[in-house]
């Protein structure tokens, strides 16, 4: 197995270094092609979407979009692929961050019964929430 870091994502998805988007382009290709077994963390993901909206200035929907394009790579494994894509559905759909979506649908699927915030959007947030 290969672990796949934040910038090889990245370039492939910006393709605005040449040699290292056709590097990673490689890469992801082997693997689509069961050449090669892939996988990545959470934190990996996180760092997408921080690069992404502070470096790269991507709005709301580019976000979205690049994130669930990323979450479509199946031959890349990601333990927590689900909670992603319901977090990604939360942050769409709300005035939430991706991260304060992570924690809401990651505390639902735990099952907990409070969830203890001093952000009052976040609390209400919880509220209505279901998973």
């Amino acid at each position: 197995m290969t672990f796949v870091d934040t910038n090889y994502f990245l370039r492939f998805l910006l393709a605005d270094v040449s040699e290292q988007h056709r590097k990673a382009k490689g890469l992801f290709e082997d693997a689509a092609l069961g050449k090669i077994k892939l996988f990545t963390s959470t934190i990996v993901f996180f760092e997408i979407y921080w690069v992404l909206a502070s470096f790269y200035e991507k709005d709301k929907k580019q976000l979205t979009k690049i994130l669930s394009d990323l979450l479509l790579m199946s031959f890349v494994k990601l333990i927590e692929r689900d909670l992603l894509k319901q977090a990604l559905e939360v942050f769409t759909k709300s005035n939430l961050d991706l991260e304060d979506s992570f924690n809401l649908v990651y505390a639902k699927k735990k099952k907990a019964r409070i969830f203890k915030t001093f952000d009052k959007k976040l609390g209400k947030k919880w509220e209505t929430i279901s998973c």
